[in-house]
């Protein structure tokens, strides 16, 4: 392999105009499109505003972009000059995206023009700022793209670094993660050919945004390694503007996440391929699928859901599901391509049916944290990532989540894992999200305590008879030691920028 083949830019983008595949569609938002010939001089017209800026090679940038043609233009020019981009959650406080943007050192912030006010405090000390106009009227970022000669594609060895993605923070600081050019490709050879299958007649629309990884493989890495299409929404996924997208674009493909996925079921628009008469898959990680979420998606949509588990260490999906190994309740089995370890705190494998920490031997894995050495020595140990979440596996080779390490609970002596009894509880109808942390019982013991949002039709229900029967529930479906000795009924649940629970929240 050659230095310029190392750029990932040159198989994901450059590749199709050699290949004939230029004038295929690429990305549509709701006003605009691009074909791959479009995308590949656009991004090439990026590159060159980044050296008429004076923004060198490896120097960093911010993107702080809703989900639009200007993201994937932003990204890959970047990828092309050999210039490092930071797509920055848009949901964060503007005080994280502040932490953010010095932390990396960005050279410049590039922004959606409806997020600029808020982050205006906190951008006061990047050198410059380049606004996206999401309806394509005439903005920074056009001017930006006429700025000069379009250079050629920067030179990159595959293990050089690419580009970062901030993890979530859920309890500190996000963690600056940096994954290098072959990283791309290798979740693409890995989930989405073997698990995902995909062809450059799909199209494919992720309600995961592109700014953490699980959508950034969704809508870029997986379409464009096939010369695929994608369809981009820049707004909120709610069930209405999903739904709708999903029957103007008709998509073969739909990723969400597990309380998208729950909300929409309790859409009374949901129907048949969930408006798609052309749908064919649905994906979902960020947090396990309950199982009868599964069933009744497959039962109304007609359609199964791939539940997996990814994370931003090793930018996307090693453990999943497949259509033709599919177990509702579990994680499936190990994608093609990389190797699970469940392990004890000494190191040691378990095994099967005892939990410990899963961890993760593949070619994606980050290069590590930046400037946060040792968490980067505890995360990333030789070529295994650990990765925090506790696992069993049963005979038969499926990995069923447990939770993360720090939410696990000891009950009489015995481990509870706080998902199950979540799982438990969701299976009540009347119940659309619960969350489970451990509270000291009136001997300072700990007992799971249960939080509960209620779906709107139950609403109105006595609130100290349900308690009763969803306690009743869970000593039935899953033994009588694991029931929570205290439900609160609550109207929402903390949850990070990307959905997940924030049960130490809770804990207080």
């Amino acid at each position: 392999m050659s230095q310029a083949d190392g750029n990932a830019y040159d198989y994901f983008v450059a590749r199709h105009l050699r290949e004939r595949r230029g004038a295929r569609l690429a990305f549509a938002d709701p006003w605009r499109s691009l074909t791959y010939a479009e995308l590949d001089a656009a991004a090439g017209r990026f590159a060159a505003g980044l050296a008429a800026a004076g923004i060198e090679r490896e120097r960093r940038i911010a993107l702080v972009m809703l989900d639009t043609v200007d993201f994937p233009v932003a990204f890959w020019g970047a990828l092309r000059a050999g210039v490092v981009p930071i797509p920055i959650n848009t949901l964060l406080p503007a005080d994280i995206t502040g932490y953010i943007l010095r932390d990396s050192r960005a050279a410049a912030l590039f922004v959606s023009a409806p997020l600029l006010e808020a982050l205006k405090p906190a951008a006061r000390r990047v050198g410059r700022i380049v606004i996206s106009q999401p309806d394509a009227r005439p903005s920074d970022f056009v001017k930006f793209l006429a700025a000069g000669n379009v250079p050629p594609m920067a030179e990159c060895s595959a293990d050089e670094v690419a580009f970062w993605l901030y993890s979530s923070g859920s309890t500190g600081a996000p963690k600056g993660v940096r994954h290098v050019h072959s990283s791309l490709r290798a979740t693409a050879d890995t989930y989405a050919a073997n698990v995902l299958g995909l062809t450059s007649d799909d199209v494919v629309f992720s309600a995961a945004k592109l700014f953490f990884a699980y959508g950034l493989g969704n809508s870029m890495t997986f379409p464009m390694a096939v010369g695929a299409s994608t369809v981009l929404l820049p707004d909120r996924p709610t069930p209405d503007a999903v739904l709708n997208v999903m029957r103007r674009y008709r998509p073969t493909l739909f990723a969400g996440v597990p309380t998208l996925y729950a909300a929409l079921l309790a859409n009374p628009g949901l129907g048949p391929g969930a408006g798609s008469n052309r749908l064919k898959i649905c994906i979902s990680a960020g947090e396990p699928l309950p199982e009868h979420v599964g069933q009744r998606w497959r039962d109304k949509v007609g359609v199964d859901i791939l539940d997996g588990i990814g994370s931003t260490e090793m930018l996307h999906i090693f453990l999943s599901n497949r259509a033709d190994d599919l177990r509702y309740g579990t994680t499936g089995k190990a994608v093609p391509g990389y190797e699970l370890r469940i392990v004890d705190e000494a190191g040691a494998d378990v095994a099967d049916g005892e939990a410990g920490e899963l961890v993760v031997r593949g070619p994606s894995a980050a290069e590590g944290y930046w400037n946060q050495r040792e968490k980067s020595r505890r995360t990333f140990r030789g070529e295994w990532t650990h990765t925090g979440d506790t696992y069993t596996r049963d005979d038969l080779g499926y990995y069923r989540y447990c939770g993360r390490q720090d939410d696990m609970l000891k009950v009489g002596g015995i481990w509870v894992s706080p998902f199950e009894v979540e799982e438990a509880l969701i299976a009540h109808p009347s119940v659309l999200e619960a969350a489970v942390v451990g509270h000291p019982d009136a001997d300072d013991l700990i007992k799971p305590k249960a939080f509960v949002v209620l779906q709107e039709s139950a609403q109105a229900e006595d609130r100290a008879a349900l308690s009763t029967t969803l306690q009743n529930e869970v000593k039935d479906r899953i033994g009588v030691w694991k029931y929570p000795r205290w439900i609160e009924f609550v109207d929402t649940l903390p949850k990070t920028a990307t959905g997940k629970i924030q049960r130490y929240k809770l804990r207080g």
